[in-house]
């Protein structure tokens, strides 16, 4: 059983920075970030490999978003710059334990989910 632990959303100005992080139990694995806003279907963000060599964004994030990780601390972050209010939702990490080098944009593959941590973004 992997459990997660997602951390640091809050409240911010357009044009702000915040950073979350997710530290999972059990281990690494490849990692993703989705979020789902009001209203809205969850759609995939950004994902890394297990090792951390293979990064995937959504394109409405590249070039704003960067995900990585410290395995010896099981924990993966998303530093979110340049934030826009668009960006507001429910951030939710996902582990799939079953891929360790090709991380995937379908939520399906992801097989254990985080309980989400609210961004806000105001303009």
């Amino acid at each position: 059983q992997v459990q997660l632990a997602e951390s640091g959303g809050g409240l911010v100005q357009a044009g702000g920075s915040l950073r979350l992080s997710c530290a999972a139990s059990g281990g690494s694995y490849t990692m993703g970030w989705f979020r789902q806003a009001p209203g809205k279907e969850r759609e995939f963000v950004a994902a890394i490999s297990r090792s951390g060599a293979r990064t995937y964004y959504t394109d409405s994030v590249k070039g704003r978003f960067t995900i990585s990780r410290d395995n010896a601390k099981n924990t993966v972050y998303l530093q979110m710059n340049s934030l826009k209010p668009e960006d507001t939702a429910i951030y939710y990490c996902a582990a799939d334990t079953t891929l360790p080098y090709s991380p995937s944009y379908s939520a399906s593959e992801y097989d254990y989910w985080g309980q989400g941590t609210q961004v806000t973004v105001s303009s």
